[in-house]
Protein backbone atom coordinates (compact mmCIF):
# COMPACT_ATOMS: atom_id res chain seq x y z
CA UNK A 1 0.00 0.00 0.00
CA UNK A 2 1.38 3.42 -0.96
CA UNK A 3 2.20 5.84 1.83
CA UNK A 4 0.43 9.16 1.67
CA UNK A 5 3.26 11.60 2.09
CA UNK A 6 0.89 14.59 2.01
CA UNK A 7 -0.61 13.82 5.42
CA UNK A 8 0.50 15.86 8.43
CA UNK A 9 1.09 12.70 10.43
CA UNK A 10 3.68 11.56 7.87
CA UNK A 11 5.51 14.88 8.09
CA UNK A 12 5.56 14.74 11.89
CA UNK A 13 6.71 11.11 11.93
CA UNK A 14 9.46 11.84 9.39
CA UNK A 15 10.67 14.81 11.46
CA UNK A 16 10.74 12.71 14.63
CA UNK A 17 12.68 9.91 12.95
CA UNK A 18 15.22 12.38 11.52
CA UNK A 19 15.71 14.04 14.91
CA UNK A 20 16.32 10.66 16.54
CA UNK A 21 18.68 9.49 13.80
CA UNK A 22 20.68 12.74 13.60
CA UNK A 23 20.76 13.04 17.38
CA UNK A 24 22.08 9.50 17.71
CA UNK A 25 24.77 10.15 15.11
CA UNK A 26 25.86 13.37 16.85
CA UNK A 27 25.88 11.68 20.27
CA UNK A 28 27.99 8.82 18.94
CA UNK A 29 30.38 11.23 17.23
CA UNK A 30 30.75 13.37 20.36
CA UNK A 31 31.34 10.28 22.50
CA UNK A 32 33.92 8.83 20.13
CA UNK A 33 35.76 12.15 19.83
CA UNK A 34 35.70 12.95 23.57
CA UNK A 35 39.18 11.49 24.28
CA UNK A 36 40.67 13.55 21.43
CA UNK A 37 38.87 16.70 22.59
CA UNK A 38 40.11 16.24 26.16
CA UNK A 39 43.66 15.60 24.97
CA UNK A 40 43.60 18.74 22.82
CA UNK A 41 42.33 20.75 25.78
CA UNK A 42 45.12 19.39 27.97
CA UNK A 43 47.82 20.25 25.46
CA UNK A 44 46.44 23.72 24.79
CA UNK A 45 46.31 24.68 28.46
CA UNK A 46 49.79 23.30 29.11
CA UNK A 47 51.18 25.13 26.08
CA UNK A 48 49.60 28.40 27.26
CA UNK A 49 51.02 28.04 30.79
CA UNK A 50 54.47 27.20 29.44
CA UNK A 51 54.33 30.13 27.02
CA UNK A 52 53.80 32.51 29.94
CA UNK A 53 57.13 31.41 31.47
CA UNK A 54 59.01 31.64 28.19
CA UNK A 55 58.86 27.99 27.14
CA UNK A 56 57.87 28.26 23.51
CA UNK A 57 58.98 27.79 19.94
CA UNK A 58 59.50 31.48 19.14
CA UNK A 59 62.37 32.25 16.78
CA UNK A 60 62.03 35.77 15.40
CA UNK A 61 61.26 39.02 17.24
CA UNK A 62 57.54 38.79 16.52
CA UNK A 63 56.89 35.04 16.27
CA UNK A 64 54.31 33.34 18.44
CA UNK A 65 54.89 29.63 18.44
CA UNK A 66 54.10 27.03 21.06
CA UNK A 67 56.31 24.06 21.73
CA UNK A 68 55.22 21.03 19.75
CA UNK A 69 52.43 18.76 20.94
CA UNK A 70 54.94 15.91 21.11
CA UNK A 71 57.04 17.86 23.65
CA UNK A 72 54.42 19.60 25.75
CA UNK A 73 53.67 16.82 28.25
CA UNK A 74 57.33 16.29 29.18
CA UNK A 75 58.05 20.02 29.26
CA UNK A 76 55.09 20.65 31.54
CA UNK A 77 56.11 17.91 33.94
CA UNK A 78 59.72 19.14 34.13
CA UNK A 79 59.28 22.94 33.93
CA UNK A 80 56.27 23.19 36.23
CA UNK A 81 57.62 21.98 39.55
CA UNK A 82 54.41 22.36 41.54
CA UNK A 83 50.68 22.78 40.99
CA UNK A 84 48.76 24.42 43.80
CA UNK A 85 45.06 25.09 44.26
CA UNK A 86 44.02 27.92 46.57
CA UNK A 87 40.52 27.77 47.96
CA UNK A 88 39.30 31.33 48.31
CA UNK A 89 36.19 33.05 49.64
CA UNK A 90 35.43 36.73 50.16
CA UNK A 91 39.01 37.63 49.27
CA UNK A 92 40.56 35.31 51.82
CA UNK A 93 42.52 32.10 51.27
CA UNK A 94 40.82 29.26 53.16
CA UNK A 95 43.39 26.61 52.34
CA UNK A 96 46.24 25.80 49.98
CA UNK A 97 46.09 22.37 48.39
CA UNK A 98 48.77 20.42 46.61
CA UNK A 99 47.99 18.83 43.26
CA UNK A 100 47.60 15.46 44.93
CA UNK A 101 45.23 16.73 47.63
CA UNK A 102 43.07 18.57 45.09
CA UNK A 103 42.86 15.61 42.73
CA UNK A 104 41.97 13.24 45.57
CA UNK A 105 39.05 15.46 46.53
CA UNK A 106 37.87 16.31 42.99
CA UNK A 107 37.57 13.11 40.96
CA UNK A 108 41.24 13.16 39.93
CA UNK A 109 40.83 16.38 37.96
CA UNK A 110 44.15 18.05 37.17
CA UNK A 111 44.46 21.62 38.53
CA UNK A 112 45.25 23.02 35.06
CA UNK A 113 41.84 21.80 33.88
CA UNK A 114 39.94 23.86 36.47
CA UNK A 115 37.27 25.88 34.63
CA UNK A 116 37.91 29.48 35.68
CA UNK A 117 34.51 30.60 34.38
CA UNK A 118 32.71 28.07 36.56
CA UNK A 119 34.76 29.15 39.55
CA UNK A 120 33.76 32.76 38.92
CA UNK A 121 30.12 31.66 38.93
CA UNK A 122 30.65 29.86 42.25
CA UNK A 123 32.01 33.07 43.75
CA UNK A 124 28.98 35.05 42.53
CA UNK A 125 26.77 32.49 44.25
CA UNK A 126 28.57 33.14 47.52
CA UNK A 127 30.51 29.88 47.45
CA UNK A 128 34.24 29.34 47.78
CA UNK A 129 36.21 29.06 44.57
CA UNK A 130 39.34 27.24 43.47
CA UNK A 131 42.31 29.25 42.17
CA UNK A 132 44.96 27.21 40.35
CA UNK A 133 48.56 28.37 40.63
CA UNK A 134 51.48 26.83 38.75
CA UNK A 135 55.03 27.10 40.05
CA UNK A 136 57.96 27.04 37.67
CA UNK A 137 61.33 28.64 36.99
CA UNK A 138 62.28 31.49 34.70
CA UNK A 139 65.66 33.16 34.40
CA UNK A 140 66.83 31.13 37.38
CA UNK A 141 64.08 32.39 39.68
CA UNK A 142 60.78 30.95 40.87
CA UNK A 143 57.71 32.22 39.04
CA UNK A 144 54.01 31.65 39.58
CA UNK A 145 51.47 31.37 36.76
CA UNK A 146 47.79 32.17 37.31
CA UNK A 147 44.89 31.92 34.84
CA UNK A 148 42.59 34.90 34.29
CA UNK A 149 39.29 35.25 32.42
CA UNK A 150 37.10 38.19 31.47
CA UNK A 151 34.99 39.89 28.81
CA UNK A 152 36.17 41.67 25.69
CA UNK A 153 34.10 43.62 23.17
CA UNK A 154 32.31 40.67 21.60
CA UNK A 155 33.03 37.61 23.67
CA UNK A 156 35.22 36.09 26.34
CA UNK A 157 38.94 36.79 26.69
CA UNK A 158 41.37 34.89 28.87
CA UNK A 159 45.03 34.35 29.58
CA UNK A 160 47.85 33.30 31.88
CA UNK A 161 50.12 35.69 33.77
CA UNK A 162 53.46 34.71 35.26
CA UNK A 163 54.72 36.76 38.22
CA UNK A 164 57.55 36.55 40.70
CA UNK A 165 57.10 36.56 44.50
CA UNK A 166 56.79 40.38 44.41
CA UNK A 167 54.00 40.14 41.84
CA UNK A 168 56.14 41.62 39.07
CA UNK A 169 55.02 40.28 35.69
CA UNK A 170 57.48 37.90 34.03
CA UNK A 171 55.35 36.76 31.11
CA UNK A 172 51.83 36.61 29.72
CA UNK A 173 49.66 34.83 27.25
CA UNK A 174 46.30 36.23 26.10
CA UNK A 175 43.63 34.78 23.84
CA UNK A 176 40.06 35.52 22.80
CA UNK A 177 36.91 33.92 21.45
CA UNK A 178 35.86 36.49 18.87
CA UNK A 179 37.51 39.91 19.05
CA UNK A 180 37.78 42.03 15.90
CA UNK A 181 40.64 40.95 13.57
CA UNK A 182 43.36 43.60 13.41
CA UNK A 183 41.98 45.40 16.46
CA UNK A 184 40.95 43.62 19.67
CA UNK A 185 42.25 40.31 18.32
CA UNK A 186 45.74 41.80 18.58
CA UNK A 187 45.81 40.95 22.30
CA UNK A 188 47.23 37.68 21.03
CA UNK A 189 50.09 39.44 19.25
CA UNK A 190 53.52 39.13 20.76
CA UNK A 191 54.26 42.87 20.76
CA UNK A 192 51.26 43.44 23.03
CA UNK A 193 51.91 40.53 25.37
CA UNK A 194 55.60 41.43 25.70
CA UNK A 195 54.70 44.96 26.88
CA UNK A 196 53.57 43.50 30.20
CA UNK A 197 56.99 42.07 31.04
CA UNK A 198 58.39 43.77 34.14
CA UNK A 199 55.19 45.62 35.02
CA UNK A 200 54.45 45.84 38.75
CA UNK A 201 51.06 44.73 40.03
CA UNK A 202 51.66 46.21 43.50
CA UNK A 203 52.32 49.74 44.70
CA UNK A 204 55.37 50.57 46.79
CA UNK A 205 53.25 50.08 49.90
CA UNK A 206 52.16 46.61 48.74
CA UNK A 207 48.61 47.53 47.70
CA UNK A 208 47.28 45.77 44.62
CA UNK A 209 47.08 48.20 41.67
CA UNK A 210 46.92 45.97 38.60
CA UNK A 211 47.81 47.16 35.10
CA UNK A 212 45.79 49.58 33.00
CA UNK A 213 45.72 49.30 29.22
CA UNK A 214 45.73 53.03 28.60
CA UNK A 215 45.68 55.39 25.65
CA UNK A 216 48.35 58.07 25.62
CA UNK A 217 50.15 57.02 28.78
CA UNK A 218 53.25 58.89 27.53
CA UNK A 219 55.31 55.72 27.73
CA UNK A 220 55.03 54.21 24.23
CA UNK A 221 58.05 51.97 24.74
CA UNK A 222 56.79 50.79 28.13
CA UNK A 223 60.06 51.67 29.82
CA UNK A 224 58.39 52.76 33.08
CA UNK A 225 57.51 49.52 34.78
CA UNK A 226 56.06 50.96 37.98
CA UNK A 227 53.35 53.11 36.36
CA UNK A 228 50.84 50.24 36.30
CA UNK A 229 50.05 50.85 32.63
CA UNK A 230 50.82 49.63 29.13
CA UNK A 231 49.90 51.24 25.83
CA UNK A 232 46.43 50.45 24.52
CA UNK A 233 45.83 48.77 21.19
CA UNK A 234 44.60 51.13 18.47
CA UNK A 235 40.85 50.85 17.99
CA UNK A 236 40.42 48.29 20.76
CA UNK A 237 39.51 50.31 23.85
CA UNK A 238 36.88 47.94 25.19
CA UNK A 239 39.04 44.84 24.67
CA UNK A 240 41.94 46.61 26.39
CA UNK A 241 39.68 47.53 29.29
CA UNK A 242 38.69 43.86 29.46
CA UNK A 243 42.36 42.86 29.81
CA UNK A 244 42.89 45.41 32.59
CA UNK A 245 39.71 44.38 34.39
CA UNK A 246 40.47 40.66 34.41
CA UNK A 247 44.01 41.29 35.64
CA UNK A 248 42.73 43.41 38.51
CA UNK A 249 39.78 41.17 39.33
CA UNK A 250 41.43 37.75 39.10
CA UNK A 251 45.03 38.34 40.09
CA UNK A 252 44.06 40.35 43.17
CA UNK A 253 42.57 37.13 44.56
CA UNK A 254 46.09 35.72 44.81
CA UNK A 255 47.45 38.64 46.84
CA UNK A 256 46.92 36.98 50.28
CA UNK A 257 49.00 34.01 49.12
CA UNK A 258 51.89 36.20 47.96
CA UNK A 259 51.75 38.11 51.22
CA UNK A 260 52.38 34.82 53.04
CA UNK A 261 55.45 34.23 50.84
CA UNK A 262 56.93 37.51 52.08
CA UNK A 263 56.23 36.60 55.68
CA UNK A 264 57.96 33.20 55.45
Amino acid sequence: MAVNTDKNSYTILFAVVMVVVVGSILAFTASSLKPNIEENERMEKQQNILYAIGINGNEGPSDISFISTSEVAEAFSTKISEQLVLESKDGQIIQVMTREDYMAANNKQEPYLIDVKKQQTRAKEGKSRFLPLFVGEMEGKTVYVAPIRGKGLWDEIWGYVAVDENMVVKGTFFDHAGETPGLGANIKQRYFMDDFYGEHLLSESGAFKGINVAKGNNDPKNERKEDHAVDALAGATITGDGIANMIKKDLKLYLPYFQTLKNN
